[in-house]
């Protein structure tokens, strides 16, 4: 495993269209994955990665189907070893398709959805018991929404003012029973937060300059935690996805691996 610094000049745009590359080369080899997802938090990854202060920052990773995301950025910038991230999904991997307490990079991830924010509420009210200046980036997903546990973290970090604590929710409307909102109705979600007593902005997901602003105003709010609510889908940033795809759990036969890596690879050279 290989530890390297953020470069000072990275840009979050390009940063993006890598995780998605990158994202189709870890599930390529298997067929099928969690693709979407990466699809989805490519903007809100690369914004977060761009700001993430190693070994002082914290990151949460709620839904551990998520994790293909940051190991894709933290394969871009070295923090993970290419060999490493090529193991992606196999048995005995470090790199497991759902995050365990094993997955590196992050501070905390975990397999059942709806737990990551009070791992991160409790790493923010450490942080100020101990003097510590990190701030704690938690992602998660508008399906954990309709988990209780996700509620009363909410409130708890409401209710400690808990500033240094951002979420990014990656609001796709996309479970593995169909769409969030034929499941249950989880809107309005930016209201819902506000009334926890937290900064609440609702945003395109999908623009990283919006996601970075959005961030760094967060950074700015002394009195209460803060939480982005991005508006993304599991298809994003692939044109060759047939229109049926299953954002959840993206089928990627050979050929279409092939189409998409030649997409994106045109895409990422175009930032040269």
């Amino acid at each position: 495993m290989t530890i390297a610094t953020r470069p000072t000049d990275m840009d979050p745009r390009r940063l993006a269209t890598a995780i998605r590359l990158r994202a189709v080369r870890m599930v390529a080899p298997q067929g099928f994955g969690y693709l979407g997802q990466a699809l989805s938090a490519a903007e809100q990854v690369a914004a977060v990665f761009a700001v993430l202060r190693f070994g002082v920052d914290r990151l949460v990773c709620s839904p551990g189907h998520y994790v293909i995301a940051p190991f894709a950025a933290a394969g871009e910038l070295g923090l993970i070893d290419d060999d490493v991230l090529a193991t992606y999904g196999g048995n005995g991997a470090v790199v497991e398709a759902i995050g365990t307490e094993r997955s590196p990079v992050l501070d905390y991830t975990c397999g059942s959805l709806g737990q990551g924010l009070s791992a991160a509420a409790g790493f923010a009210l450490s942080d100020r018991m101990r003097g510590r200046d990190g701030r704690v980036f938690a992602l998660v997903s508008d399906g954990e929404l309709q988990e209780g546990q996700v509620w009363e973290a909410a409130m708890f970090a409401g209710h400690h003012r808990l500033d240094r604590l951002t979420v990014l929710l990656d609001a796709n409307n996309s479970q593995v029973d169909g769409p969030v909102d034929s499941i249950t109705t989880i809107e309005p979600i930016a209201e819902k937060w506000r009334a926890f007593g937290w900064h609440a902005v609702d945003l395109d997901g999908h623009d990283v300059a919006a996601v970075a602003e959005a961030l760094e105003e967060a950074g700015r709010d002394t009195a209460r935690p803060a939480v982005l609510v991005c508006r993304t889908s599991t298809v994003h940033g692939l044109r060759c996805l047939p229109p049926d795809a299953d954002g959840h759990f993206i089928k990627l036969p050979p050929e279409l691996a092939e189409a998409a890596v030649a997409e994106l690879t045109e895409e990422l050279e175009s930032f040269r």
